[in-house]
């Protein structure tokens, strides 16, 4: 429930932003699949939420890599993202 009330409001925001819609459902997508990925992490959904919202905004528009598998080799953005999210 909580993934689809983040999935609903990154909706919301991306629709109110300048962005096209096609591009927004394309970062709803990756960003619900890393918070699947990180489900079963010690941190809050809001802080998982947070952390891979950062990590898709940092991301190009042209990855074809999940956000899971970009991180393995972006450590510095990894790193950046934890710190901005408050992971720990």
């Amino acid at each position: 429930m909580k993934l689809l009330s983040f999935a609903a409001m990154l909706l919301v925001a991306a629709m109110s932003s300048n962005v096209t819609l096609a591009a927004d459902m394309d970062d709803l997508k990756w960003v619900s699949k890393c918070i699947q990925d990180n489900a079963a992490t010690s941190v809050g959904p809001e802080i998982v939420a947070m952390y891979c919202a950062c990590m898709n905004h940092k991301m190009g528009s042209s990855e074809s890599e999940s956000i899971s598998d970009w991180e393995k080799s972006h450590t510095d953005e990894k790193k950046q993202c934890e710190s901005e999210s408050g992971w720990k």
